[in-house]
């Protein structure tokens, strides 16, 4: 059987989502007008270049100056209007971020803010009636995508401070939650602890992981899981559709043994075709 990387080194530049980004949408301003941007990455709106955010995490978690200032001031990763698809993913990769500010050179506003999830939504639009990579059809297990091991997880009786530490230690964006038995119930993300905020329960942390998700201020229909057996093209469908995050993989019993992330999803369709390691950088050809 052919290994993940001869299978993309064979059909990256001739059918695979590589030769689209490249190809046919060099540039971010290739649509036709700039109106049309907010309606195939509508996460975003205008805003002052003063701005700043600061990680709620980061900030409750505060441990001392030095520490709390190498973690906040850290320089603004952002891409010109006119950088193509391929070289945002790139960034976004590389640089271990979520969220990739498109700004404006002359007055030093953001335009737009680029995702994992937006762009993945448009690869998937604007590619669903063309010629697939064959490593659309292998499965999670042979292609050996996503995270398998040290994979970090809390519990529903969990207190919330711990959950933090967690977030914090691990530099990880979301924690499933096992039951005793060892079944994903449940996950818990950066995004919920926003409701500590909103809920202003923030000064309360030692309810339980359960108690705090019960203060969601969006329905939750439940975690989206998947199979080391599904194919590529079947996860990235299921990711897209459920608009999450990640999948959680999990076995015969529910239990989990893996996450894969948007990011994983891109690495395998954009940067590795490219030679680009899970860490962003150009790998030396051997055979040069």
């Amino acid at each position: 059987m052919l290994s993940f990387h001869d299978l993309l080194s064979q059909e990256a530049l001739s059918l695979g989502y590589l030769r689209f980004l490249l190809a046919h949408f060099m540039s971010l301003m290739y649509f036709s007008t700039v109106s049309e941007l907010p309606r195939l990455f509508p996460s975003v709106e205008l805003w002052d270049s003063a701005v700043v955010c600061y990680p709620f995490c980061s900030v409750h978690m505060y441990r001392g100056p030095v520490l709390y200032l190498q973690e906040t001031f850290k320089p603004l990763v952002n891409i010109s209007p006119d950088a193509s698809l391929f070289d945002a993913v790139h960034s976004l990769i590389k640089n271990k971020i979520h969220r990739l500010p498109v700004i404006d050179p002359i007055s030093g506003n953001a335009l737009y803010i680029l995702t994992h999830k937006r762009i993945l939504k448009f690869l998937q639009l604007f590619m669903s009636d063309m010629p697939k990579p064959a490593f659309m059809k292998q499965n999670l297990e042979a292609l050996g995508i996503g995270t398998y091991h040290n994979i970090a997880f809390i519990h529903p009786d969990t207190p919330i401070i711990k959950a933090l530490n967690v977030f914090v230690e691990r530099r990880v964006s979301a924690l499933p939650v096992v039951d005793e038995s060892g079944k994903v119930v449940d996950i818990y993300s950066k995004f919920d602890v926003i409701n500590l905020a909103a809920e202003k329960t923030y000064n309360n942390l030692d309810i339980t992981v359960t108690q705090a998700l019960q203060h969601r201020s969006q329905y939750f229909e439940g975690v989206v899981k998947c199979s080391k057996l599904e194919i590529l093209e079947t996860i990235v469908d299921r990711i897209v559709r459920a608009e999450v995050h990640r999948l959680v993989v999990v076995n015969e019993a529910d239990s989990i043994v893996g996450i894969i992330s948007l990011s994983d999803i891109l690495q395998a369709l954009i940067l590795t075709p490219a030679g680009y390691s899970p860490w962003g950088h150009k790998e030396l050809d051997t055979n040069e």
